[in-house]
């Protein structure tokens, strides 16, 4: 799509969802920062508009990628990333329009919580949203029914937050047909990440990814470490990958001092599975002691687990076992656990595609 029609896109929204864009003027090329304010009235915001920051980069014409992070709050990686290519990013790079939403569950964001401590809203469980409603659901409006559509790739990138850690990986669903999951697997390979987690179609009906493959639009995702924190290697890896992404796209020209990966020079990431065997879930409450360590590759019937409860001294720790043979995927971050917590999640490993 061109540059014009994007921006006309984003313009709209104040006519049609209810969620006014500012800073951004239709059809016009270049670089331009702006944010959507979401209306919403309590104590706190009587009368007043939630800003959540939205940038818009373009030579004018060509394809259009949408880049979301911030879709939980406590997940940071994402979040550095689409802030440094907002302003490193120029339009005389491109060969069409970046749209970049770094931080969409902004009231999330600003809290460092996972759902918003507004409405209590999970945007990646929102899709595809109400223009009437509360925040969360207008910025899944926002996004599902105005941006999605003009884009041609979006990728949604997310990591463990607070409670979790991920092997650095692409993440993506299934599907939806032969040829989509195709262009994902190209897609992914571009990214060149070390690891690619799949999962079934339409895992989550609520999230990005679903919302992406019912417009028939290119849905990708990651899950880039995690823990609260933000680790320097996998930003890095990020980093390179998002701009092989946009080469891959056709949207990122190649010029001098773009870290910019060549197509086909990227070693083939580990292919994953998670299962429904995957899980390996708390019984009891009590202290979490980890046995295996992430990425490391374990059996069906493997300790992998052990659960301390803090008030029976007489009771030895509960010990947790693998349900499937593979390698640990995500690994909880918090010691202190609850009934029904995951502790771990162990993914079979996959053949590679060969297409």
């Amino acid at each position: 799509m061109t540059a014009g029609s994007a921006v006309d896109a984003l313009q709209r929204t104040s006519g049609t969802s209810g969620t006014a864009l500012h800073g951004i003027e239709p059809g016009r090329p270049g670089k331009q920062l702006g944010f959507a304010g979401l209306s919403h009235s309590d104590n706190v915001y009587d009368n007043g508009l939630i800003p959540v920051p939205v940038a818009v980069i373009s030579s004018g014409t060509g394809p259009t990628a949408l880049l979301v992070a911030g879709t939980h709050g406590d997940e940071y990686e994402g979040q550095v990333v689409l802030h440094e290519l907002i302003r490193s990013l120029q339009p005389e790079q491109l060969n069409g329009t970046v749209v970049i939403v770094p931080a969409a569950n902004a009231p999330a964001v600003r809290a460092g919580t996972r759902v918003s401590p507004i409405d209590g809203g999970n945007l990646n469980r929102s899709y595809p949203g109400q223009a009437r409603s509360g925040p969360t659901d207008q910025v899944a409006d926002l996004i599902a029914a105005t941006l999605l559509p003009e884009a041609d790739v979006v990728i949604d990138l997310h990591s463990g937050g607070s409670n979790s850690t991920y092997l650095p990986s692409m993440f993506i669903y299934r599907g939806p047909d032969q040829q989509t999951w195709e262009r994902k697997v190209s897609a992914t390979r571009a990214m060149g990440l070390p690891y690619v987690m799949v999962v079934q179609p339409r895992l989550e009906p609520g999230s990005l990814s679903t919302a992406g493959d019912d417009a028939g639009v290119l849905a990708l995702s990651t899950e880039l470490g995690g823990g609260g924190t933000v680790d320097p290697v996998i930003l890095a890896d990020a980093r390179r990958g998002v701009r092989s992404l946009l080469a891959h796209m056709g949207i990122l020209a190649a010029q001098p001092g773009t870290e910019v990966q060549p197509e086909g020079t990227a070693a083939e990431p580990t292919w994953l599975e998670l299962v429904p065997e995957s899980p390996v879930m708390a019984t009891a409450a009590g202290i979490f002691e980890p046995l295996v360590a992430l990425g490391q590759r374990v059996r069906a019937g493997d300790p992998v687990a052990r659960v301390h409860a803090i008030d029976d001294l007489e009771r030895g720790p509960r010990e947790y076992t693998a349900r499937v043979d593979g390698v640990v995927a995500i690994l909880r971050r918090p010691a202190l656990v609850a009934l029904g917590n995951y502790l771990l999640h162990v993914a079979p490993e996959l053949e590679a595609p060969r297409h």
